[in-house]
């Protein structure tokens, strides 16, 4: 499972700058001078809002599968791509971070940290434990 937002980013004239918005979540916006500089503060801009609604305990919107013309795909860093992806597969299956935790034969103390933005840090020993419980495949992909 990749976590994934489509952005829209668009050059605007009058200063030259690169505009980017996220049309799945509103007021999540950011700029660059480059294009390739856009997308960087993108990917910032993507972990920062979806850190701070975890962090709130709002509901994190699933991303839209929105194509076209100046739409880049932008994933937020793995600190916290990470904890969103491991709660929305609990979730998903109606598990509890105990469930979860006694599966891994973790304290909860320790699961709850791999749900936590920032906190998570799993080693590729539990990523791969994590991959066996959800019942995935674990890849590691280098772009």
């Amino acid at each position: 499972m990749i976590l994934t937002y489509p952005a829209r980013i668009k050059k605007l004239s009058e200063d030259r700058t690169y505009l980017v918005e996220f049309p799945d979540l509103p007021g999540c916006l950011t700029e660059g001078d480059s294009l390739e500089e856009a997308k960087q503060n993108a990917k910032e801009a993507l972990t920062g809002y979806l850190a701070s609604v975890f962090e709130r305990n709002l509901t994190i919107p699933d991303p839209s599968a929105l194509k076209g013309k100046n739409v880049y795909n932008i994933e937020p860093e793995p600190e916290v791509a990470v904890p969103i992806i491991l709660k929305k597969l609990r979730e998903t299956r109606k598990l509890t971070q105990s469930d979860i935790a006694k599966a891994l034969g973790i304290s909860y103390q320790a699961y709850q940290r791999l749900e936590k933005p920032g906190k998570s840090n799993p080693t590729l020993k539990t990523l791969e434990r994590l991959a066996k419980v959800f019942d995935k495949d674990l890849r590691l992909e280098f772009a």
